[in-house]
């Protein structure tokens, strides 16, 4: 009997080209960037941004802003939008930053109304408002680098997303009312925020503190006032009221003034 060797059959290497970009997505985490690539090749800068714009030719990748890219998963190959948690994208795209706004009030429960756009406050130059990437739109929001207080790092798969406390993202709303949706729903906000189990007054009068706004005073006392009947609040503002009047909504027209609380109130504002 004439014996055969049989040899067992090994998997089919990958192409060359594939396995570099593997390599590159062992590398990153959800966002593939130019660094990235460079690094895990040990290519030149030019040569990495070849590939990936190929690798984007080829359906493999989708590119979600300069320089960044995400994979592109088999079953989702040709569809606009790729990425479940739209929130990865934010340190990538924005740098320096963080989800507040109505996006951090829905988060944490201070409302339940749901905005289709996603408010980000960036330190960097803001050219346009509006930035749409992987079918999310992202408000943009100028802030500096001082006023990066009160932050919670929430990590969404492997990637790490800044986002406002609580009491921080009710001192932006106050700060900026266009940011939570207008002063009506800030004033809800607040009341959600003053009856929870996570308040914290001090905390809250802290912030507002640090972030030296006037305005965020005679608009929180007015409404711990007038509306919540909060007096812990009210006599923290009233020793912080400060000179010169503020708009309680500066998008909205007033008709009357407050003098305890030096704000303007908007006609339609019931209390």
């Amino acid at each position: 009997m004439i014996k055969y060797s049989v040899k067992p059959q090994q998997a089919p290497a990958l192409p060359a080209s594939r396995a570099r970009l593997a390599a590159v997505l062992r590398a990153s985490r959800e966002i593939v960037s130019i660094d990235a690539a460079v690094k895990a090749l040990d290519v030149k800068r030019r040569e990495a941004t070849r590939l990936l714009s190929q690798w984007t030719g080829q359906g493999w990748l989708t590119r979600v802003g300069p320089g960044l890219y995400v994979p592109v998963p088999l079953d989702l190959a040709g569809n606009e939008q790729i990425m479940t948690d739209p929130w990865i994208l934010v340190p990538a795209l924005f740098g320096q930053c963080y989800i507040g706004g109505w996006t951090a009030a829905h988060h944490w429960e201070l409302t339940e109304q749901l905005f289709n756009e996603t408010a980000v406050f960036t330190t960097r130059r803001i050219i346009k408002k509006r930035v749409t990437a992987q079918g999310t739109v992202f408000v943009l929001r100028n802030i500096t680098a001082k006023r990066l207080f009160g932050l919670k790092i929430l990590w969404r798969g492997s990637a790490k997303v800044p986002v406002s406390d609580p009491a921080r993202t009710l001192v932006d709303l106050l700060a900026m009312p266009e940011t939570g949706g207008g002063i009506d729903h800030v004033a809800e906000c607040l009341g959600n925020y003053l009856n929870s189990k996570e308040v914290n007054r001090d905390l809250l009068v802290r912030y507002a503190d640090q972030f030296r706004n006037g305005a965020v005073f005679k608009r929180l006392g007015f409404i711990a006032d007038t509306c919540l009947h909060d007096q812990a609040l009210t006599k923290a503002c009233r020793q912080r009221l400060t000179a010169g009047y503020a708009a309680l909504d500066p998008n909205l027209p007033s008709s009357s003034l407050a003098t305890a609380w030096r704000v303007w109130v908007p006609a339609h504002w019931k209390g």
